[in-house]
Parts: C-alpha cells; sequence; structure tokens
C-alpha cells in the first residue's frame, strides 16, 4: 500500500469574495461597453426617429416627432402592415433572434449560448425595432437596447480570450449602459442586471456592471439629453394609513400585470394555429395596430409623452381609460405575433392609465401620484424585480419622496404576481422553449456546511496488518454481506496507510501476491485522495468531482488519524438538510398554560 497519499491537498483560501485581478481587467474592458451602449441607444433613437418621419411625413429626418398630436388618414392603416411585412422578411431572412421584446433572447444567450451573440443579431436588432417602432408599433425602445447593448458587449468579449463567466459579465454591462442611456436610470439599470440577467451576485461581475452604467450615464446628456426623463415634483403627503391604500394599488397592478402576461401568451398560442408561416405574423398584428392608430395616434409609437403627462395628471379619467383599453389591446396583437420592440414603456403607459382612473376613487394624492405607483407597480409585478421598478420611479422623477409608497406598492405586486403566476413575461418565452429557470438567490449549502458535519462515523476499515489473501476473501464474501468499492487501511495507532479497492483485488488475483504479504507492503492502483473534517462541504466535492474520487478518508488535521469518511451519497445529504429546513416546522416556545418556559 502507498505510505503517503499521492494526490496533493491544499488547503483552500476561503474568502468572503472570489474576485481576483481580473476584475480590474474587466472593469476596463467596461468602459468600451458603457460608451458602446450609450452610443446603440443614440443610434436606435435616431433610427425609430427617421422611419416614423418618413412612414407617415414622407421626409427625411432625424428629428424626433410625437404621433399623438398627428393628423393620420385612413391610408396610415397601412403603414404598420408594411413594417410588419419588413421585419417578418428580416427575422426569415436574417435571424429569427430578433422577435421578441430582447430580455428574453439576452436571458437565452447567456444561459443557453455561453454569452455569445452573433454580429447579425447585433446589426439587426435595432434595424428591426426602428422599423417596427417608427412604423407605429406599440413598443419602448429599452427591450431592443438591452439587447442591442448586451450583443456589442458580447463582441466586444469575443475578441479576446474570455471564460464563459467573464462574456456574461460584459454583456450584463453592455445591456445596463443600454438602458441607462435611454432612460437615464443607472441604479435602476443595475438592479435589472441583477434581479433579471446575471444570476449572481459577485463582485466580478457587479462592479464592471456598474461601471458601465456609469460610462453611459456620463455620456447620455450629450447624446440622449438630461434626466430625469419625467420630473415631478407633485404634492406626496399621506394620512398615517395611506401606505396600506398603497399596498391596495400594487396589489391591482399585479393583477393587470397577471392579465397582461396570460393574454399576451394566450394570443401568441392563436398565432401558432394560423395555417401560414410566422414570417407573416407581424404583418397581422401591424393590421390592429394600423387601425387602432387610426382612431387614436396616441396609442402609436413609444409614447413618451404620454407617459410624462400620465405622471403629471394630465389625462381625463375618459382619456385614461381609452389609452389604456387602445394601448393594451395593439400592443398584445403585436407583441404577440413576433415583431421586435420592448415591454417596459407600454406598461408604463397602460399601467399609468389605470391610475389615473384610480385616482378618481381614492380619498387623497394628485392622479399623477397614483399613475406612477400604478406604473412602478405594473413594472415590478411584470418583470418580478420589485427593487428595479421602485428606483426606475424615483430615478426617472427625480422625486426621493416617493419611496416609502412606491416600495410598498411594487412589493405588494411582486408578491402577487409570484403568487398568481408560474413564470413572468420573461421566463415564459423561455419556458415554452424547453428551458426552466430559478430567480431564488439563496447561500449554497455546500458552501457553508463542513465536512464533520456529514462525514460517516465510525469508519470501516481494513488494518494495515490484513494479509493479501484475507482481504481478497473479505472481497468475495459480497453474496453474504455488501461491501463497499474501497476501504482505507490504517496501521495499528489509527493513521490512513492507503486504499484498498475492487480492482486492487482482482489485480492481485490476476497476478497474484507473496504469500505472507500484507495490505500495508503492497501497492495501490488508486491515488489515496484525502479530506480534513474541518473543510468546506464545496471544497471537497469539487476535488472530487475533479478526481473522479466516490469515497474520500476524513482526516484529524492535528493527529493525522482516520476519524470519518465521505461518499457521494453523503454529500446529498447536505441538499436534503437544506429542503427539511424549509419544509419541517416546530414550536419551540408556548403560549401561557401550555407548558410556557417549562411551567
Amino acid at each position: 500500500m502507498n505510505n503517503l497519499p499521492r494526490v496533493p491537498y491544499r488547503k483552500p483560501d476561503l474568502r468572503d469574495f472570489t474576485a481576483d485581478r481580473r476584475l480590474l481587467m474587466l472593469s476596463s474592458m467596461a468602459l468600451v461597453t458603457g460608451t458602446c451602449g450609450a452610443a446603440a441607444a443614440w443610434g436606435l433613437i435616431k433610427l425609430i426617429a427617421l422611419v416614423t418621419n418618413f412612414a407617415y411625413f414622407h421626409k427625411f429626418s432625424f428629428a424626433p416627432y410625437d404621433l399623438a398630436n398627428a393628423d393620420l388618414g385612413v391610408v396610415s392603416i397601412f403603414v404598420p402592415v408594411i413594417g410588419g411585412v419588413i421585419v417578418g422578411c428580416m427575422a426569415r431572412f436574417g435571424s429569427d433572434k430578433i422577435r421578441g421584446h430582447g430580455i428574453p433572447e439576452a436571458i437565452e444567450a447567456i444561459l443557453m449560448g455561453q454569452s455569445r451573440i452573433s454580429p447579425k443579431v447585433a446589426i439587426l436588432k435595432p434595424l428591426s425595432s426602428a422599423m417596427a417602432i417608427g412604423t407605429g408599433g406599440p413598443f419602448g425602445a429599452e427591450g431592443p437596447i438591452i439587447m442591442t447593448g448586451g450583443a456589442l458587449g458580447s463582441l466586444f468579449a469575443q475578441f479576446f480570450n474570455l471564460s464563459s463567466a467573464e462574456r456574461k459579465t460584459l454583456l450584463v454591462a453592455g445591456a445596463a449602459a443600454g438602458m441607462t442611456a435611454i432612460f437615464g436610470t443607472p441604479v435602476a439599470a443595475i438592479l435589472l442586471a441583477l434581479e433579471t440577467l446575471l444570476f449572481e451576485w459577485k463582485p466580478r461581475s457587479f462592479i464592471p456592471v456598474v461601471v458601465s452604467a456609469a460610462v453611459a450615464a456620463a455620456w447620455r446628456p450629450y447624446l440622449v439629453g438630461n434626466w430625469p426623463l419625467f420630473p415631478y415634483v407633485g404634492d406626496v403627503t399621506m394620512p398615517w394609513w395611506g401606505l396600506g391604500l398603497c399596498a391596495v394599488v400594487g396589489v391591482i397592478g399585479g393583477f393587470q400585470a397577471v392579465f397582461l402576461s396570460f393574454s399576451v401568451y394566450g394570443v401568441e398560442d392563436l398565432f401558432h394555429k394560423l395555417p401560414i408561416h410566422w414570417m407573416w405574423w407581424p404583418a397581422l398584428g401591424g393590421v390592429a395596430v394600423g387601425i387602432g392608430g387610426w382612431y387614436d395616434p396616441a396609442i402609436l409609437g413609444v409614447g413618451y409623452s404620454n407617459i410624462d403627462a400620465l405622471i403629471h395628471g394630465a389625462f381625463t379619467m375618459h382619456a385614461a381609460f381609452m389609452l389604456m383599453t387602445g394601448k393594451c389591446i395593439i400592443w398584445i396583437a403585436a407583441l404577440s405575433s413576433g415583431t421586435s420592440g420592448g415591454t417596459l414603456a407600454p406598461m408604463l403607459m397602460i399601467g399609468g392609465a389605470l391610475g389615473i382612473i384610480e385616482a378618481h376613487i381614492l380619498p387623497f394624492g394628485e392622479p399623477g401620484y397614483w399613475a406612477l405607483l400604478a406604473m412602478a407597480a405594473v413594472f415590478s409585478g411584470t418583470f418580478r424585480a420589485p427593487l428595479t421598478a421602485t428606483i426606475f420611479a424615483i430615478e426617472i422623477t427625480g422625486n426621493l419622496q416617493v419611496l416609502p409608497a412606491v416600495l410598498v406598492a411594487c412589493v405588494a405586486s411582486f408578491a402577487t404576481t409570484v403568487l398568481f403566476m408560474k413564470r413572468s413575461i420573461l421566463t415564459e418565452r423561455l419556458a415554452r422553449r424547453g428551458q426552466h429557470l430559478s430567480y431564488e438567490y439563496s447561500v449554497d449549502p455546500f458552501g457553508v456546511a463542513r465536512v464533520k458535519d456529514i462525514m460517516a462515523t465510525p469508519v470501516d476499515s481494513l488494518p494495515a496488518s490484513m494479509a493479501i489473501k484475507d482481504a481478497v476473501a473479505f472481497f468475495d464474501t459480497d453474496f453474504d454481506q455488501p461491501r463497499h468499492k474501497s476501504y482505507p487501511v490504517v496501521d495499528a495507532s489509527g493513521l490512513l496507510v492507503g486504499i484498498v479497492s475492487r480492482s486492487d483485488v482482482l489485480r492481485w488475483a490476476r497476478v497474484g501476491w507473496e504469500k505472507l504479504a500484507t495490505l500495508a507492503e503492497q501497492k495501490s492502483a488508486n491515488e489515496v485522495f484525502v479530506g480534513y473534517e474541518d473543510d468546506l462541504v464545496s471544497d471537497l466535492a469539487d476535488r472530487m468531482v475533479q478526481a473522479d474520487v466516490g469515497r474520500v478518508p476524513i482526516l484529524d488535521r492535528a493527529t493525522g488519524k482516520l476519524i470519518g469518511l465521505v461518499a457521494r451519497r453523503d454529500l446529498l445529504r447536505v441538499r436534503l438538510n437544506g429542503a427539511l429546513q424549509e419544509s419541517e416546522r416546530s414550536r419551540n416556545l408556548k403560549f401561557p398554560g401550555s407548558g410556557f418556559l417549562g411551567d
């Protein structure tokens, strides 16, 4: 047997975070992704304006134009239809990855595509989005720019020798930069990355995303404009019971988010039943957009002016109802058809219109105040991102005083959608493609458990003085008593000498052994792999996988004696213990008269 282990043991360097010097490299690269994201946002805004001016007013101009005040004739019905045909062709003959609102596609690239996005998608996504929105599509620019910014970050990362995790960091950094440049909300963009895209909380990813968003925020005044985007200075005072009413508004916003999510995918199922190729679906969605826009031009396009008017309470109850209904119908029809466009701006508009309606029956507060709360609530419930929605509402208005009310509304909406929907509007699309995601972040039980908590004791071992013939006979009696695949071999003082396995016995039986030989005198074909009782289970599990070892002797660090053994099944017990902590319930204290404090 081996007298010393042949597998070197290296005590893990236990730290709060796993970041190393490559963090500085990624942060430096994030300066580029932040600039690219801001530039992409500027380019997309200009493209949308160009397409809008050309499609509706037949002029070549990059000047922004608000369709809400436009006098559109019957011919305008065909504009979204033509735009849908063009987008469908781009998706069919270019890349079908440009279909949809962008964020699910970014998530799919992160989780299933090793954070690699093709140059074709980086080019076609903004072009198709500009075509869809510019021809009246009721979408926001945030989804496409998140996808475009992420694509630019991914392309930049692919020029360097980076890991998949590092590419993910730069992809998300570009996405956060794009959202920051569009809305002027760097903190909300960072939180959106954490809540929906990163699937981790590590300095390696968090710090570069912050750098990228900060760079985009610095560029925004020069490329897009100043912020806050929708400044709000209205009265936010409320009675002591007002937060309860804010929670009610949040719950209503949550149910609105549930309705919108179910409606989008319900109508999408109807499109799948059509006997025509999906390339023509955006054109059919364009028919609904064209008719709705001809009736009420205010529901066409991005509609940021409508959001601003809602926050400032400039809508009557009837006008808000018409806006909510019309926007809801054409948005569901268009998004379900698979065209290219974002969801956030329509959500804000639909939610804000509901808030205006609610303001007419609520006992206090300005209409714009309730519109803002309803906007944030629908955002929170739809995206399952309550912190992002809360900070987003503060950043777009520049009003910190709305924080308590918005937070309560967003969390109430979040709780409602969690209870009534299995998946969000973002993850449902991935689920339909056979992918399941979990957004519940928790401490890895393997990262906090110690080996001494799971090791088996006492250990079944063989003495070093055992003769080879007896060891062979020991394994041959498997039919009488099941044997393990391997056993640790210890000397008289309890020190580990080596490992003997079935493969050793088969080899000895084939080549023979000296008549009086003992286990201590034989060499094993197996490397001796050991652990210590104070090791983290996560470190031991990683080393077991790397060495392809199923059973590990555990030694006392002070004496070197064998004190336990960990098998693969013991590792599974860690997860079982975590599940039991979630499911087992007990009452440790009792009320007076029923044994309280030992009575």
